[in-house]
């Protein structure tokens, strides 16, 4: 559904703006940002990190807790990392996210920076739809105890870390078993993360509001081990039964966790979502066409 407010006041009233690079450029980009976003009528807040990086110009600073608090809406300059590390910081507090694409493919980050100010204005207009999606929660047990616990929005991985040989583990989804997986690891992915580290291990793409979660061997060792895909309602058991010299968990991209043999790693949907806020005329397979060069002659 599109949102059209044909009002004086921003329809996002508290903005906060975030940002991952300590260059001039980003720095002029965001406190332009937000001189924009005042004159539109907006409070604004800049993310403690990001200030800390470009300084403030008076723009007060607020850490994640504050932002969840006061913000209708989160806007991260950045690529897709930015987004994620963004979305797994505010996924408990319901605040909306729209990127601004200063990385390389951005799958999550819908505007353009060469468009950031009319876009932004046409946001704050309120003209924008909004898509929700879907995050894991990821637990390790050692025994009776859990040695660490996460978010994720694009994936989980467990791979084989330094070595250059291959894990074993056992796979089971609710409770029953599905294999003994031979492999460099195996990749347990979101409908957003589908066209991220799974799609290069021949993943499926998934639609981001289809209700399930895939599981991509990464390189295994009996080639019929194919990717499959699950209802997101189903929660999923990896145990470690041998590996070489390490298996090292991964939470969307960054290095996280050590694993040893025994250990389980518990997957499921998280009781929170993220929002995605898009701009007018955003299509998801036009970004995949633009993304993955679908369609060129």
């Amino acid at each position: 559904m599109w949102f059209n407010f044909n009002v004086m006041s921003p329809a996002f009233k508290t903005v906060a703006v975030i940002g991952r690079y300590n260059t001039a450029e980003i720095a002029e980009s965001l406190l332009g940002l937000a001189s924009q976003l005042k004159q539109l009528g907006c409070a604004v807040l800049i993310e403690k990190e990001t200030a800390a990086n470009i300084g403030q110009n008076g723009v007060p600073i607020a850490d994640y807790t504050a932002i969840g608090a006061q913000a209708d809406l989160a806007i991260v300059l950045g690529g897709d990392g930015s987004m994620l590390s963004a979305a797994r910081n505010l996924a408990a507090y319901g605040v909306p996210l729209v990127g601004v694409n200063q990385g390389r493919l951005g799958f999550m980050t819908d505007i353009a920076f060469s468009q950031m100010r009319e876009t932004i204005g046409l946001l704050m207009s309120g003209q924008y739809t909004i898509g929700e999606r879907t995050m894991l929660e990821a637990r390790v047990m050692r025994g009776e105890k859990e040695i660490f616990s996460t978010q994720a929005l694009n994936d989980i991985v467990v791979n084989k870390g330094a070595t250059g040989r291959m894990i074993e583990f056992l796979v089971h989804i609710d409770g029953q078993f599905v294999y003994d997986l031979r492999s460099d690891g195996i990749i347990v992915a979101t409908p957003t993360g589908s066209t991220a580290y799974a799609l290069s291990s021949n993943g499926p793409i998934l639609q981001p509001n289809v209700p399930g979660i895939a599981l991509v061997p990464v390189c295994p060792h009996t080639l019929s081990n194919r990717p499959i895909t699950v209802s997101d309602q189903c929660v999923i058991e990896i145990t470690i039964k041998r590996r070489a010299d390490g298996a090292s968990l991964h939470i969307d991209g960054q290095p996280h966790s050590e694993m040893a043999i025994d250990d389980k790693l518990i997957v499921r949907r998280a009781a929170h979502s993220i929002r995605f806020v898009h701009p007018p005329g955003y299509s998801y397979y036009a970004m995949l066409r633009e993304k993955l060069h679908w369609s060129e002659m």
